[in-house]
């Protein structure tokens, strides 16, 4: 099992990813059909509209990241700045140490022995350049003439390639065919919404009697605890985005409308959330080059990420997900190493579905009690 997961995992988090997405459309669907659209009708129109959201968010983020690129030398003039500045901290570090742990008459003699030093290489380096003369030229070798008949040999000539087109041509494959998956998720989500009522009436065949009404809770089970669990991560992360974009904007850090949605839609990631929802605002906001500014920013982040998963993550995501820290830790761990980052976005929503099924089938019922809080 583990292998297929590994082998097939573009595959399956292709699917996964469609299915998620359909769950949290399926309810505008229903509400167009409760206007008299029919369901292929209806599942088009949100299918499109989705789209045309997803397409104006990258169009704004594309306008921001041109402002970026064209700011680029000032960012590289400050993280250069930054770096000087570092180093000539440590090196006052560095001296002040010395000169408070060495006596002062060690360091006279350290001195005295590195200016001696510092002469007898200067007096070495002006004694080569005295006794260089310029050496006869070697004249080259003669090359035998070919004869009648003789094969000309062969010359070929090979360029030495940059690790980074190595790793590029290496990795192109597996590049090429995310994209070609990807590229199937937005049919897979129209599919699965206008053929819904079929594919559940079909699935439910499977089961007879009893199991069938099990079977149906198990599967309004997982829809309902996605839907909560990607609904609410993203109002979630719709609110962090708007509060940090207005602080960053009070604060005049530059691009906030791209920095602030990043910040606060990394800040939801498990365990890591917080260093990576202040790597965006503290690059942004180099070419200001003041500690006050990087100080609030640091504060505001912070705050922001502890209110948010304290306080409103429980009422709004943890309601409908009830997995113990440690079963989430080892879900990240093992999804996170079966399928890389995806894994670890979809570790938690797939432990829950299947701790949903735990709890709809009698016999996983104790499955369902260790996985849970």
């Amino acid at each position: 099992m583990i292998a297929v997961l590994y082998l097939g995992r573009i595959l399956f988090i292709t699917s996964l990813a469609a299915l998620m997405i359909a769950f949290i459309l399926e309810p505008f669907v229903g509400l167009l059909m409760r206007i008299r659209f029919p369901r292929s009708l209806a599942s088009f129109v949100v299918c499109a509209f989705a789209l045309a959201i997803l397409y104006m968010i990258g169009l704004g983020a594309y306008s921001q990241l041109s402002g970026v690129y064209d700011d680029l030398p000032k960012y590289a003039e400050s993280i250069g700045n930054i770096v000087d500045n570092v180093q000539q901290k440590i090196g006052a570090m560095e001296e002040s140490t010395y000169r408070m742990l060495v006596p002062a008459r060690q360091r006279a003699e350290d001195e005295r022995r590195r200016q001696l030093e510092q002469a007898a290489a200067q007096a070495a380096q002006a004694a080569r350049k005295g006794r260089r003369v310029a050496a006869p030229a070697t004249p080259p070798a003669a090359v035998p003439p070919l004869g009648p008949g003789a094969a000309i040999p062969e010359v070929r000539i090979h360029e030495e390639s940059s690790p980074i087109a190595d790793y590029i041509y290496a990795h192109l494959g597996g590049v090429y065919q995310s994209l070609l998956m990807v590229s199937f998720i937005p049919f897979l989500v129209y599919f699965m919404l206008s053929w819904r009522d079929h594919i559940n009436r079909s699935f439910l065949q499977f089961f007879h009697g009893e199991d069938r009404v099990v079977a149906a809770r198990s599967v309004q089970g997982i829809a309902d605890m996605v839907r909560a669990f990607v609904v609410g991560n993203f109002m979630l992360g719709l609110v962090l985005a708007v509060l940090s974009s207005g602080f960053f904007w009070l604060m005049r850090v530059p691009y906030p409308m791209l920095v602030g949605p990043l910040s606060g839609f990394m800040s939801l990631v498990p365990y890591v959330g917080l260093p990576l929802a202040m790597v965006p605002p503290v690059l942004a906001a180099l070419p200001l080059n003041r500690l006050s500014i990087f100080v609030l920013v640091v504060i505001t982040v912070a705050l922001l990420h502890l209110i948010a998963l304290n306080l409103l993550y429980p009422k709004i995501v943890g309601s409908r997900v009830h997995l113990n820290p440690l079963v989430v830790t080892f879900s990240l761990m093992l999804w996170g190493f079966l399928w890389d980052a995806p894994g670890l976005i979809l570790a938690i929503p797939l432990t829950a579905g299947l701790k949903a099924v735990c709890d709809n089938v009698k016999d996983l019922r104790p499955f369902g009690k260790f996985l849970g809080d």
